[in-house]
């Protein structure tokens, strides 16, 4: 999996893919986590969970951000090295696109971050590319680019 930081006009975008949409959301997580911070400490910083539901792809992809965010906030971490199990509806998750994920909370006193504001709906792509499926398994490749506000 892969994303790169993309300049964008007053804000930063992140363009990522990955070979599942689990992957995908890890990535798009991580590259929040550098549009955030150039450097991030290997060690330090406890673990922690986070679930999410939402109708669509796209929803749950916002909604999952927008929660490392607040749990920013809340917490006092960077939310880094991102880990993501996504599932599709019709599963154990019900008539819902669901996210189960975790990441490693790096206390903010830590690093010199600059503040995310918000993710936006604004330009937002998430996309199957080259035969990817539509759960969490298969060839091919998925894509998204996210903009957050800084």
């Amino acid at each position: 999996m892969t994303y790169e930081l993309r300049d964008h006009t007053a804000d930063v975008a992140v363009e990522a893919t990955a070979p599942t949409l689990s992957a995908l959301f890890a990535a798009v997580a991580d590259g929040l986590t550098a549009a955030s911070c150039e450097s991030v400490p290997a060690e330090g910083g406890d673990r922690f969970a986070i679930e999410e539901a939402a109708e669509s792809r796209e929803a749950l992809l916002f909604d999952y951000l927008d929660r490392l965010i607040y749990e920013r906030d809340v917490r006092l971490v960077l939310p880094a090295d991102h880990e993501c199990r996504v599932t599709p509806p019709g599963n154990a998750a019900g008539s819902a696109w669901r996210v189960e994920a975790d990441a490693r909370g790096v206390p903010l006193d830590a690093v010199s971050a600059r503040e995310i504001k918000a993710v936006t709906y604004s330009e937002m792509t998430l996309e199957r590319r080259e035969g990817g499926d539509d759960g969490d398994g298969g060839d091919g490749e998925w894509y998204a680019y996210v903009v957050f506000d800084v």
